[in-house]
């Protein structure tokens, strides 16, 4: 039997990312584990950032028994009727009898495996503070002797370029940053320290903010700063677990 050819229960996938991940800790803006119940037999775990239909239906084609996300198909707030987008997606996975996993802020979280980081480690940065909501941000010394090397070296890991508000001209020691959509975060990134804030998406406020206060913000795309988190979490689960693992990306300009 190959390494990666194990078969686990679905109770055990479960059980081991939430050992990994401890979403009790977290106050969520929906529910993190199992969103979707399917067949108990797992070999194959899909990975992906969203549980888009064009995702269900690539984990599908890749023989999936279980998909891992980080944006899940629930959320506060949401309409409880299965109507509209949510139909034909939650119509594939329960015909197939496919499980979704969703972990949202345990997966940003996680201090080795999590989209933050994973960003540090892309960066080379050693989260040395924490700030914002739930303490999600992460700070650290950095080493680039100007705004414009930072940007290129941003433009290159991440693959597009970001969006960039305010100016520096003096050399960037201290970079904060928070995946995914973390605007809010902004004002105690300024009050921390920070020379620059990365994170994925700008919001008209922070303009402001950025322009007044003398702090760069960086925006290089929601779906582009969290699609490593969830890939690295896979890796991790298949290696514990013995099963085979693939983390498939659909592309996203958000």
């Amino acid at each position: 039997m190959h390494p990666n050819d194990n078969v686990i229960s679905r109770a055990d996938l479960l059980a081991a990312a939430n050992r990994i991940l401890q979403p009790e800790r977290f106050k969520d803006y929906g529910p993190n584990g199992l969103q979707v119940e399917g067949r108990h037999d797992i070999r194959r775990l899909v990975t992906g950032v969203t549980a888009s239909l064009a995702l269900i239906e690539a984990a599908l084609e890749a023989k999936a028994d279980a998909i891992l996300v980080h944006h899940g198909l629930f959320w506060r707030g949401q309409d409880a009727c299965v109507t509209g987008w949510m139909k034909p997606r939650l119509q594939r996975l329960l015909s197939n009898d496919v499980s979704l996993l969703a972990y949202h802020l345990p997966l940003d979280a996680e201090p080795h495996l999590g989209n933050n980081a994973r960003i540090g480690q892309l960066f080379g940065w050693e989260c040395d503070a924490y700030f914002g909501d739930q303490q999600l941000g992460c700070m650290a010394d950095a080493n680039f002797s100007n705004l414009d090397e930072l940007v290129e070296r941003v433009s290159k890991t991440f693959k597009r370029t970001p969006v960039v508000v305010g100016e520096s001209r003096r050399p960037i020691k201290r970079v904060a940053w928070c995946s995914g959509g973390a605007q809010s975060y902004f004002e105690d990134a300024i009050a921390a320290g920070a020379d620059v804030f990365l994170t994925g998406e700008l919001s008209e406020p922070q303009t402001h903010y950025a322009r007044e206060c003398g702090v760069v913000y960086v925006a290089a795309g929601h779906h582009a700063t969290e699609r490593y988190g969830v890939q690295a979490l896979g890796d991790a689960l298949a290696r514990e677990l013995g099963i085979h693992h693939e983390f498939i990306d659909i592309d996203n300009p958000a």
